[in-house]
């Protein structure tokens, strides 16, 4: 179903189409991963109460990576819309 509008396309415009999803989505993944499971201050999830407990730094550096996670899932929805949803849309 994803890249079935780019079938007709020449490959290096798949190729770039593909290399541009799976860089958003590695990006998702990482950010999430550094948010949830490295830069904690020694709690794993969502902090809560315990946000108060965490040095500043560390918790600005969470937050950095937090909003370059919301950044990436906005691209990556932003790109799949457009490309694959937005046209079927304009076909009908």
């Amino acid at each position: 179903m994803l890249g079935s509008l780019t079938k007709g396309l020449p490959v290096p415009v798949q190729i770039i189409h593909w290399v541009i999803i799976v860089n958003l989505v590695v990006q998702c993944l990482y950010g999430s991963y550094m948010v949830f499971f490295v830069v904690t201050g020694g709690h794993t999830g969502p902090l809560g109460g315990a946000a108060n407990e965490i040095p500043f730094e560390l918790m600005m550096t969470r937050r950095l990576y937090a909003s370059e996670t919301w950044i990436a899932i906005t691209g990556l929805s932003l790109y799949i819309g457009v490309i694959e949803i937005l046209p079927r849309i304009l076909r009908k």
